[in-house]
């Protein structure tokens, strides 16, 4: 299950489907890596997705998205994601995509860190980005890596 919290109002004024759009995308996500649990998004502001990379990453500035794993619970929580308005409708228009598009790129990937899934090594990146392009074919979405 995914649950979406729309903290920034300027994603349902780009998106009104923006909470469709991220259920679609985390559902699917983990229907196709054979994983079961649930997350919450959180559609929010630069400010605050920098504030967030800041204390967790110590990286001092805003990103697209961030994945936060909880630790193992008889809830079956697999942890929370946030992304940044402003930086995913910038990404998107420098990338040529629409911001629907890259939100459900953005959401599959966020799921995929909270299952395990990471990008740090060649071999790895390899294989969830290969993921991510079945998921997002299977929405309809071209391949953002092509």
């Amino acid at each position: 299950m995914i649950e979406v919290e729309i903290e920034d109002p300027a994603w349902l004024e780009a998106l009104p489907d923006a909470e469709a759009l991220c259920i679609a995308a985390g559902e699917r996500a983990l229907e196709m890596a054979d994983w079961e649990g649930a997350a919450v998004v959180l559609l929010t502001d630069d400010d605050t997705v920098h504030d967030l990379n800041a204390r967790y990453r110590h990286k001092d500035k805003p990103t697209n998205v961030l994945s936060f794993p909880a630790p193992p619970n008889p809830d079956g929580h697999l942890g929370d994601i946030a992304l940044a308005y402003g930086v995913c409708v910038r990404e998107a228009a420098e990338q040529g995509k629409s911001v629907a598009d890259h939100l459900l790129h953005l959401t599959a990937h966020g799921v995929l860190h909270l299952i395990g899934h990471d990008h740090e090594v060649d071999a790895d990146a390899e294989l969830m980005e290969a993921l991510e392009r079945r998921i997002l074919a299977s929405l309809g979405v071209a391949d953002p890596y092509a």
